[in-house]
């Protein structure tokens, strides 16, 4: 019993330790660039509502950049927002894809559309609310040489549910887990390379038949030894809402995309994460009131190195809503690690995604089957 308890507290130490070098290693000084022939790729979906918040978050960006709009070609507030800023916003209609995913497909359309002069590629979603430094801060270390790719991180802001709430306090535990300097999987939401990069890795050919842009890159880079960089501080936010089945869907896909293009990856993070929750399984029932002891001190510990760093990188009313989430890892920490084990083990047990309308079989990456969702594919 001793040493279980021992191996517990060193567990859980590790966690406290991951989320201070997470702390620590934020940059104070943060330093933008803002050079020439910058272009941000949006891919949205046809029943895009024309992002009022996004937009006016992107036009108070200090780099100014091309905005290019990737679509289906049926998308009526894409059209609308290119009309009102013609020059600045240009439309690029892909169709509708038949055997890859519906955004990496808009993505391929958007890649073969770019000018000569496009030396820089931001890649962003539409459900994000980018700080005003996002954009610099990105390129900066594309700028300086520091980085093949530039990379920020989700910041999930729940609604008053108490599902959403857990389902951003699992996202929490990755957005703050610390990450290497030059080997971190990029997200999509909030990426960016150079042209150079771009063409290097040949993006139109690397995405073909895929659903998960950001995993394709990012394995790629791996493969050829780019330096894959994280930036910190910028950790996007990005509202959660709507019911929390859905919420909980989300956080199934994300580790179904992970173990469908790399299962090895997936065995990794599932065995970090199942340390945990068979941990806490075994402090409930059998380690007493020292090892539930331990477990709550970490989880409040980490709770407190969190609001620190959330509340250094969003506003106070966005923090405030982080605040739901922390308030799951300290309160129900076992909650948390059970969930998030539950969601990779889940993400296993099928090859099917579902994602903005369509349902995918995936195999090694790459999309074997596609129809919409309404028409169930054959298997589970």
């Amino acid at each position: 019993m001793t040493i279980i308890l021992a191996l517990w507290a060193l567990a859980q130490g590790a966690t406290v330790l991951g989320v201070f070098l997470f702390l620590r290693h934020m940059p104070s000084d943060r330093q933008e660039e803002s050079p020439a022939g910058v272009t941000m790729i949006l891919p949205v979906r046809d029943d895009w509502n024309g992002g009022a918040d996004l937009i006016a978050r992107l036009g108070a960006q200090a780099v100014p950049f091309r905005l290019v709009l990737a679509t289906s070609g049926n998308c009526p507030a894409a059209e609308a927002l290119a009309l009102r800023e013609p020059g600045r916003v240009e439309i690029v209609r892909a169709g509708v894809a038949l055997d890859e995913g519906q955004k990496v497909h808009k993505l391929r359309a958007a890649i073969r559309a770019l000018r000569p002069d496009d030396r820089y590629l931001v890649f962003i979603d539409a459900d994000i609310l980018p700080p005003e430094r996002m954009v610099g801060r990105l390129l900066f270390p594309l700028v300086r040489g520091k980085a093949d790719i530039a990379t920020g991180y989700r910041l999930q802001l729940p609604d008053a549910d108490a599902v959403l709430a857990l389902v951003g306090a699992v996202e929490m535990q990755l957005a703050t887990w610390p990450r290497f300097a030059s080997a971190t999987l990029p997200w999509a939401g909030a990426m960016a390379m150079s042209r150079d990069t771009a063409d290097m890795l040949d993006l139109d050919a690397l995405l073909a038949g895929r659903l998960s842009d950001d995993l394709t890159i990012g394995l790629e880079g791996w493969c050829r030894k780019l330096r894959l960089r994280p930036v910190r501080d910028l950790m996007i936010p990005s509202p959660l809402y709507g019911p929390g089945f859905d919420a909980l869907r989300f956080g199934v896909r994300q580790y179904r995309h992970l173990a469908t293009n790399s299962p090895g990856l997936w065995r990794l993070a599932t065995a970090m994460v199942g340390v945990h929750a068979l941990g806490w399984a075994w402090a409930l029932l059998w380690g007493g009131w020292v090892a539930v002891l331990v477990g709550y001190g970490a989880a409040w510990a980490r709770a407190a190195l969190r609001w620190r760093i959330v509340t250094g990188v969003v506003d106070p009313a966005e923090a405030r809503k982080v605040v739901r989430s922390l308030l799951w890892d300290a309160l129900a920490p076992f909650g948390v690690s059970w969930t998030h084990l539950a969601f990779q083990l889940v993400a296993a047990c099928s090859n099917r995604i579902r994602w903005g309308g369509w349902d995918y079989r995936v195999r090694k990456g790459r999309v074997v089957n596609m129809v919409p969702a309404g028409q169930k594919p054959a298997g589970n």
